[in-house]
């Protein structure tokens, strides 16, 4: 898959995270290493559960790229309109089509409620990008 498409993709939080900041709306995903927009992303509620799917790429390498590194159902679905579904209620998980593996997440505002500090991890092992709010 090209590197380009998405590191960190779809997000899943319980809804006890919401508090005075909300994280609903539509994103656009900032790579950490270019500074280049890469997608738009739309997190959204639905029953009591916090998802996220890409509902845009930008500048995509192909028209519908595929998610050939994913497992079980997601493996080789079309990346647009992907959604993370797994029951977690603690923490959350992020996808990372590049390369199929799922990571804890942690999302964090940054001094405004406009740019979103997505953090994907695995132990001590972490990605950071930040992601500016759509209005």
């Amino acid at each position: 898959m090209n590197k380009n498409i998405l590191v960190l993709f779809s997000v899943f939080f319980m809804f006890s995270f919401l508090s005075a900041q909300s994280v609903l709306g539509k994103w656009k995903t900032i790579d950490d290493s270019t500074g280049k927009a890469r997608s738009i992303i739309e997190i959204y509620e639905s029953d009591g559960k916090i998802y996220g799917k890409i509902i845009e790429l930008i500048n995509p390498k192909s028209n519908n790229p595929l998610c050939n590194q994913c497992k079980g159902d997601k493996k080789n679905q079309p990346i647009i309109g992907l959604i993370m579904n797994d029951d977690v209620y603690e923490d959350g998980t992020i996808l990372n089509p590049e390369n199929g593996k799922t990571y804890d997440c942690r999302l964090k505002f940054e001094d405004d409620e406009d740019t979103l500090q997505v953090r994907g991890y695995l132990a001590f092992f972490y990605k950071t990008q930040y992601w500016k709010r759509i209005k």
